[in-house]
């Protein structure tokens, strides 16, 4: 979860809340789309930065595909945490807009789930895109930019999913999502899909693989079973423009 201004502060004063709601297996949406982002990612050999790294489980994961990772987030407590939980090879408390690395040093640069977080997409794409190497991969996460502008009517699956207001408009969304007695207090940005497609043209990277992935349901995730319908994550990948 990578964040400047308001948003590492906000991630800074609930980073302990994060670490706790991360950590439970099967608590949250990661674990019914985790064998999925394997298969998206897949296996590699080499050098893998993780950018937003949060507590660190998907460095973890990373580092579980065959990559040498390096994890990197501007929150000190979670750098810390994912130190603690061995889930890279180095680590670095540092912004998407202020990465302390060389040009041209990662095979594979990972944003999961951080752009929502990021108040400055085009310059910190610009970033992610001076780190990688000339035949590098970008992965991102981002929640699906059309179901960040609805909500469901109901509680039951095959409720109504409602959309409000425009779909085009950048707006701030901050909500508390409470489960099985635990507590997540969430703030970022919703954005259409084209202003981070835009950001990756304008950095001269083009998309190569798009995935609305579905979630892998068992007795834990009965909650997860309404995005069965509707995508909750949209999965791109994206390389350097050749000349």
């Amino acid at each position: 979860m990578n964040r400047s201004g308001e948003d590492r502060r906000h991630w800074s004063r609930v980073a302990d809340e994060w670490v706790a709601w991360a950590r439970r297996p099967d608590h949250d949406a990661f674990w019914a789309y985790r064998d999925a982002f394997a298969a998206f990612v897949g296996r590699g050999g080499g050098n893998a930065l993780d950018v937003g790294c949060g507590e660190g489980r998907v460095a973890r994961e990373l580092t579980a595909y065959g990559f040498a990772v390096t994890a990197v987030d501007p929150v000190v407590r979670f750098v810390q945490a994912a130190a603690d939980a061995r889930s890279a090879g180095h680590y670095a408390v540092a912004s998407a807009a202020a990465l302390p690395f060389a040009d041209a040093g990662f095979d594979l640069v990972v944003a999961y789930n951080v752009l929502m977080d990021v108040e400055d997409v085009p310059g910190a794409v610009r970033e992610l895109r001076r780190v990688m190497r000339p035949a590098g991969q970008l992965v991102i996460s981002i929640c699906h930019p059309f179901v960040d502008r609805g909500r469901f009517a109901g509680d039951s699956v095959d409720a109504p999913f409602v959309v409000e207001g425009t779909y085009f408009a950048e707006m701030r969304f901050d909500g508390v999502e409470v489960r099985d007695g635990m507590r997540m207090h969430f703030a970022g940005w919703s954005r259409p899909l084209e202003s981070y497609t835009m950001a990756l043209e304008d950095a001269g990277l083009a998309i190569t693989s798009l995935r609305e992935p579905v979630p892998a349901l068992n007795g834990a995730r009965g909650h997860m079973a309404r995005w069965t319908r509707l995508p909750l994550f949209l999965w791109l990948k994206a390389q350097p423009l050749t000349a």
